[in-house]
Order: structure tokens, then C-alpha cells, then sequence
């Protein structure tokens, strides 16, 4: 577990404790785990946004409807709620876009709908019935385990503003800054994350979550310094001046205002550096790595083309299916993945077929039921009983292809098998296009070379090759320190995967969140990594990394990671290879 660090009070008898058994009276640091680096200084600004109390005991007071009636009002207020989080997917893109759009389909599911009905015809009122109904579904999403898991925040979420178009309140969510600050939180929802101003929240520190959670995906794409898993901070007065530090994860209030207005000076000055970069990829001493972009459609893909890199190495399909109640048509998916393809027919775009399943329900094509759908049919394996679901995907990616004139890759997701591999790779190449399949599943790892007799291309998905190499939840804030990508037994997955790479001749490349860290970059190239695709937010400051580091550093640096023993120890070593 991430343990905060800090000094109980004066007297030394400290009287509160957090939920760990740590005392907190007189804390004044606290170390969680690091996502976005980047320093910042201002005052905590603490979310707890709840429905008002108040609102709640007077909706109590009334007299409790016919069951219809109450349905009648859960309708309204969960299209009203859908309508929102639609709204803001719309102005957004990437993966801000996708999580809201999930939370969206999330809000009108029939078995929630179901469950909230069913209460209702048992006696309750519309409140108890929807608390229940979310309970249940916490339940067994929790019991899922997995990515699933990760949906519980979305649930709490809904429910709050479920609650707050019932009594009529406006939705909770995250407070509005009135000056730059650094947004506190336990957790925070896809809805508050992808809407901030960054120049206003200058960093984000939550209690829970993990280093893939959707705050620390959303935080990489808008460039927010921020900080995940710290354990206690939510005892922090509001108002509090905090020093938080992306790089090293440590989150501080007993720091004189002078030393941390100049570190905050120097890390912009640093940062203004960093976006002179221009490209192309490569490290100091002239070895190339590709630098590029993870996109979801059209908009982000334009967006990603004036950002210096040479190509998309992740381009997430799954997006234009996830309102969609019957499966697109080709003509269809061939419009939406030729707006993703034009901008780059210079380049390369890598599509990833459709990664449904899990946390990602798709209402024509996952399936319901499942015990633990992290470990069930998602990714490539919904074509086992539908390939013509692939069959279809694969027709208009190669139309978007010959429309557009872009050279295009296509990989599979949780591909486990070599003979997934082999079946995937004919179909991809019959229609003229590079083949490659994702490594996220271990045994797609530890068979990498085998694949590569097969396939053009290997991408390695660092989210969940952590999560099922460390067999934890990456939402487990107790087990954040697992499913970080810096542990070793995860980066010695990635060495094999590499290595096999360089024996064959065939890139292997990182499309995970791992790779918009700079520091891990360098361990990356080090391993033998030839590409690198993440948020266009992260291409600066990892192209410039590499640009400052030669390749034998790189492999040092490597070297040192594998050797540690946990992920801090990694991160401790690198740096002082690169200092060196």
C-alpha cells in the first residue's frame, strides 16, 4: 500500500488517525503515486460535492407517488443526466470524449432501469429505490473485479446526480476554482475530470485511484500535474497551500512559499523547454523512436496532427459503437475511420479493432451475464461467435484506407494465442493491410516471438498487461503500488516483447499510458522499444527526454529498473542514472 509520510504534532501524541491507522494531526506531507509530472503551488480546493441534505429531507416529506408516476420521474432525470454527459463528450475528444460517452450509455442501462422498477413495485420511495438499484450494480461490478471495477466511481456519480434532477438541485460535481488551485479529491469522476480548466486547476491529488484510473488518463490528456493514491489527504484543510509534485508523487504544505514559487518557476521554465521540441523522434545520439499519437476519432486525430509526431500508434474505434443499439454499417464505420485516417496521410495510423467487452459494453455485441468480463469475452474474442462482426470492421477500415490513401496497420486486442494471432494476421492481410495484435494479455508476452512469425507488428497495452501480470484491480487505491507500470515483473514482460522484436526485425511499440511518462521512456527505449504513442499532451515532454538522452543512458536506465525492487526504488534509480 502507499504509505503517506509525515510528522504528528508538536506535542507528539497525535489524536486523529485516517483510515489507515496513520496519524494526521500536524500532517504536513503525504506521498502517493505519480501520473502527470509537473510542480505546482496553490491553495487545496476540496471536493466533497453532495446533493444538499437539505433538498434531500424535503423530497422525503412529500407524499410518495404511484410506482409509474416515480418511474415516469426516474426516466426524466436519467435522460437528463445522460443528455449532460453527452453534451460534454461532445466537447471534449480523446479519451475524455469515450469515458463520458460510457457514462452516458451507463445511465440509461435497462438493468439499472430494471432494478430501480422493481423496487418501486416493492413500496419504496423513488430515492431508496435508486440507492438500492446503484448498490446492487456496485456490487457486482466490485465482485467483477478488474476494469469493471473501475465503473463504481461512475455508478456513485450517476447516482449523485440522479439524486439532484429528482429533488430538483443541480448536479453535483466538482467545485468551480475562483483562482488557480489544487483540486483535492477522493475520487473524481470521468465528468469532472474532462471538463477542467488547467489554468485554473494546477494540479489534481485524489485519495484513491490508480496510475490507468480514468482521472489520471483524462489528467495526461489536458497536462495537469497529478498525483493519485495518496492516502489521508482528504484531512487537508481547504484553503491549504500545497506543493505537489507529478514527478516523484509527494504532495506537501511545510514548504516555505519562496523555495516552492521558485521550483514551480523552474519547472515552467523547463516545461517552455520542452515545447520547443519539434521532432522527429529519436535519442541523443541519433537512434530513432517514433513519436506518436493515441486518438478516438476525427476531431482528436486533427488535433493530434499539429503536435510533432509521425503517425498514430493507437486509434481506439470502439468509440463509434458505444450509443449505438444495432451494429454501424460499413459504409458507416468507413466515414468515421476516414476522418481519423485523412490528417495523417503523410504518416501511418495503427487502428485497433474493436475492444469491447469489460468496462466497454457495446449493447449489439458484448455479452451480459459474464462473472468476471475482464477475464471473458472482450476485445478479438467477441468474433469467436460473431465474425462477422471483425469481417465487417476489417471491410471498411481497408475502404477508410483506399479512400483516404494512408498507409494503415490493424491490430487485435487480447490476443492470448498464437493461432489468434495467425487467423487475425490473414484476415488483416487479405485485405491488403499490416497486421499486429496487441500484447496486454502475459502470455501474449512470453510467446512474443512466436507471434512475430506471423504478424507485422506487436503494441504493447500497458493499462492491462499490469493489471493481469499483477492480477490486481487498477482501482484498488490499497493496490496502486501493483498496478503501476514501473513494477519490474511488468517491465520484464515488455524486455521479452521487445527483445523478440529485435530479433525478428519487427517494431514493437507502447501504446499504453506508460508511455506518456518521460522518465519510463527512456527505460522503454532502453528495452528496446521502437515507438511510443500517447496523448498529444505528453509528445513534448517524452520527445524531449529522449532528444536530451543517448541510447546507452537509456539502456542504463533500463537496466536499473529491472533491478529494483518495487516500483519507487525503480523510479529513484532511473533518475540518478540520468543525473549522472
Amino acid at each position: 500500500m502507499v504509505t503517506p509520510t509525515g510528522s504528528p504534532d508538536s506535542a507528539g501524541s497525535p489524536d486523529v488517525t485516517d483510515p489507515t491507522g496513520i496519524p494526521t494531526t500536524g500532517r504536513t506531507a503525504w506521498t502517493g503515486t505519480p501520473v502527470v509530472p509537473g510542480v505546482a503551488y496553490a491553495p487545496a480546493l476540496v471536493a466533497r460535492a453532495e446533493v444538499s441534505p437539505d433538498a434531500v429531507r424535503r423530497f422525503g416529506e412529500r407524499p410518495v407517488p404511484e410506482p409509474d408516476v416515480s418511474l415516469e420521474a426516474y426516466d426524466a432525470a436519467s435522460r437528463s443526466v445522460a443528455d449532460g454527459f453527452t453534451s460534454r463528450a461532445a466537447a471534449v475528444s480523446g479519451a475524455a470524449s469515450e469515458v463520458l460517452t460510457a457514462s452516458a450509455g451507463l445511465t440509461l442501462d435497462k438493468g439499472l432501469r430494471g432494478a430501480v422498477r422493481t423496487r418501486l413495485r416493492g413500496g419504496h420511495d423513488l430515492l431508496t429505490s435508486v440507492h438500492a438499484a446503484v448498490e446492487q450494480f456496485v456490487g457486482v461490478f466490485t465482485g467483477m473485479g478488474g476494469l469493471m471495477a473501475e465503473r463504481v466511481t461512475d455508478l456513485r456519480d450517476i447516482e449523485r446526480r440522479l439524486v439532484a434532477r429528482v429533488v430538483g438541485e443541480a448536479e453535483p460535481g466538482a467545485p468551480e476554482p475562483s483562482e488557480p488551485s489544487v483540486l483535492v479529491a477522493e475520487d473524481l469522476a470521468p465528468s469532472d475530470t474532462a471538463t477542467l480548466d488547467p489554468a485554473l486547476v494546477v494540479a489534481l491529488v485524489t485519495e484513491k485511484g490508480g496510475p490507468t484510473s480514468h482521472t489520471a488518463i483524462i489528467a495526461r490528456q489536458l497536462g495537469i500535474p497529478c498525483v493519485v493514491g495518496t492516502a489521508g489527504i482528504m484531512l487537508v484543510d481547504p484553503g491549504t497551500a500545497l506543493l505537489v509534485d507529478g514527478a516523484t508523487g509527494e504532495v506537501s504544505s511545510d514548504v516555505d512559499p519562496d523555495d516552492a514559487a521558485a521550483r514551480v518557476t523552474a519547472d515552467v521554465e523547463a516545461r517552455e523547454a520542452l515545447a520547443s521540441w519539434s521532432g522527429p523522434g529519436a535519442t541523443a545520439d541519433g537512434r530513432q523512436v517514433k513519436v506518436l499519437a493515441n486518438v478516438a476519432d476525427g476531431e482528436s486525430s486533427t488535433a493530434a496532427r499539429r503536435a510533432p509526431v509521425e503517425g498514430v500508434g493507437l486509434f481506439r474505434t470502439e468509440l463509434c459503437f458505444l450509443n449505438r443499439t444495432e451494429e454501424p454499417t460499413v459504409a458507416e464505420q468507413t466515414a468515421i475511420y476516414a476522418d481519423v485516417l485523412r490528417p495523417f496521410v503523410e504518416h501511418y495510423v495503427i487502428v485497433r479493432t474493436l475492444d469491447a467487452g469489460s468496462d466497454k459494453p457495446v449493447a449489439f455485441a458484448t455479452h451480459e451475464g459474464e462473472e468476471n468480463p475482464a477475464l471473458g469475452v472482450r476485445g478479438l474474442r467477441l468474433s469467436f461467435d460473431n465474425p462477422g462482426l471483425l469481417e465487417r470492421q476489417l471491410d471498411a477500415i481497408a475502404g477508410a484506407a483506399a479512400e483516404t490513401g494512408t498507409e494503415t496497420w490493424v491490430m487485435a486486442p487480447m490476443v492470448a494465442t498464437v493461432a489468434e494471432a495467425t487467423d487475425f494476421a490473414a484476415a488483416v492481410r487479405s485485405r491488403g493491410l499490416k497486421a499486429g495484435v496487441m500484447v496486454e494479455v502475459p502470455s501474449a508476452a512470453l510467446l512474443a516471438h512466436r507471434m512475430l512469425e506471423h504478424v507485422d507488428f506487436l503494441s504493447i497495452g500497458t493499462n492491462d498487461l499490469t493489471q493481469y501480470a499483477m492480477a490486481a484491480d487498477r482501482m484498488a487505491t490499497d493496490l496502486a503500488h501493483l498496478t503501476d507500470p514501473w513494477q519490474p515483473a511488468v517491465l520484464q514482460l515488455i524486455a521479452i516483447t521487445a527483445h523478440a522484436g529485435q530479433e525478428a526485425g519487427k517494431p514493437v511499440g507502447v501504446c499504453g499510458e506508460a508511455a506518456a511518462d518521460p522518465l519510463l521512456a527512456t527505460v522503454l527505449v532502453g528495452l528496446g522499444i521502437t515507438s511510443l504513442s500517447m496523448a498529444a499532451a505528453a509528445v513534448r515532454p517524452v520527445g524531449a527526454r529522449l532528444a536530451a538522452t543517448t541510447y546507452d543512458v537509456c539502456q542504463e536506465a533500463a537496466d536499473a529498473a529491472l533491478a529494483a525492487s518495487d516500483p519507487a526504488a525503480a523510479r529513484v534509480a532511473v533518475r540518478a542514472v540520468l543525473d549522472d
